[in-house]
């Protein structure tokens, strides 16, 4: 289960955050991670919930929010409809991952004195 050590790297970053900030209390994290980012939503926040008391995370809540893949052309722009193939109907071009592969702490909710 590598959610675990994601867990481990996510609370290794808020440290750092909390400590730069001077912060007292970590109230809440929220984290954005893709579809295909190969992370189960569930083992993350039970991973979470099992390695968070015992850091500066102790009782802040984890918000996990989910992001679909998405796909583009990256000559046109067009947005590629799922189901419609991964070349350009357009131009031809093959469509890139725009989104959904990503783990992002997005923000820390903190009390800063």
């Amino acid at each position: 289960m590598h959610e675990y050590s994601i867990v481990a790297s996510l609370v290794d970053r808020v440290e750092h955050e909390v400590r730069a900030r001077g912060a007292s209390v970590v109230h809440r994290l929220h984290v954005r991670v893709g579809e295909l980012s190969g992370v189960e939503i569930d083992l993350l926040e039970t991973a979470y919930e099992t390695f968070s008391p015992t850091t500066v995370c102790a009782g802040a809540t984890l918000e996990v929010e989910r992001v679909a893949a998405r796909w583009g052309c990256p000559r046109c722009r067009r947005e590629l409809v799922a189901g419609e193939g991964l070349r350009c109907p357009d131009c031809g071009k093959p469509g890139r991952l725009s989104q959904g592969d990503e783990i992002v702490l997005q923000r820390i909710e903190m009390e800063v004195a």
